[in-house]
């Protein structure tokens, strides 16, 4: 007779249970890989695990051509770098002096920012705002309303209040300011942290975003990526994308469906080639950032 381990079982439905989280995760991304390498004369993939009988690169040519693409690549890599940059220096400075429990009115400040959480002004504000402090058609647009969340605030916080505070006296006895020990010692070690918030906001609030771009940018030389991709998926925006073909003469070789899929691949590849380098960080960050309020 075998003997039942339980630790045995629950590794084994954990094991499964992952096994169909990744398989869930993975099977529209490699739907959209097959049928962007899908020709337009090919029979179309219906099953995620079959493989096109032809293969065809002539998507990925023809979004390298197309201008609009590059220009917002650029204005997207613009908008995400600086709105990263601005936000981690920022939410860092913000969240610091929240993690010293000598600082005056601390729980009140704490309590405005758990504030804006719950309540905000909503669109219309936001709008006018933008508009009444000459940012429309700008980058700053994009940058400076979203530029600090207080959800981050609190996680950087909490991490900073993890470290051990024998590190700060140490350099407080040799002579230290806050402004010295918050550089050369708590932002060394903030790594984590530091990665983990710029990955949320480098995705979440720039990279993916396009509601603000819709509202605040009417300069086509301007707009970013997500707004390309939203005007080639819903905007039904392939009838360019074709008359471009017909121009360059090769008009009939691809379908609707092929463009939007490349399309599609061809703003997540970034974000596949940049995660590997944060990954390590993100874990670390997240419980280190949350285990103490």
């Amino acid at each position: 007779m075998f003997k039942i381990n339980g630790g045995h079982v629950f590794n084994f439905f954990l094991y499964l249970f992952m096994i169909g989280v990744i398989v869930v995760t993975l099977y529209p991304f490699w739907t959209q890989i097959m049928i962007s390498l899908t020709p337009k004369d090919a029979p179309p993939v219906f099953n995620a695990l079959k493989i096109p009988q032809r293969i065809s690169f002539d998507g990925y040519l023809l979004i390298f051509q197309y201008k609009s693409v590059w220009v917002g690549y650029a204005n997207t890599i613009l908008r995400t770098a600086l709105g990263v940059t601005l936000s981690l220096i920022f939410t860092a400075l913000v969240a610091y002096p929240l993690s010293k429990a000598e600082l005056p009115f601390n729980r009140t400040f704490t309590f405005i920012i758990l504030f804006t959480m719950m309540f905000g002004g909503g669109l219309i504000p936001s709008y006018m705002l933008v508009k009444e402090l000459h940012l429309m058609n700008s980058i700053w647009a994009l940058v400076l309303p979203g530029m600090v969340e207080a959800f981050n605030v609190l996680i950087m916080r909490n991490f900073f209040r993890s470290l051990p505070e024998s590190l700060e006296e140490s350099a407080r006895i040799d002579g230290a300011g806050y402004g010295t020990i918050f550089r050369a010692v708590v932002l060394p070690l903030s790594k984590p942290v530091l990665a983990t918030v710029a990955l949320w906001i480098g995705v979440q609030v720039h990279w993916n975003g396009w509601f603000d771009a819709m509202i605040y940018i009417n300069d086509p030389n301007k707009q970013v990526l997500q707004i390309v991709l939203r005007k080639i998926i819903y905007d039904n925006n392939v009838q360019t994308l074709k008359q471009m073909m017909t121009t360059m003469g090769i008009g009939g070789k691809f379908s609707g469906p092929q463009l939007q899929a490349t399309m599609i691949m061809f703003s997540v590849i970034p974000l596949l080639l940049a995660y590997p380098f944060v990954q390590k960080y993100f874990v670390r960050g997240i419980m280190m950032g949350a285990i103490k309020g």
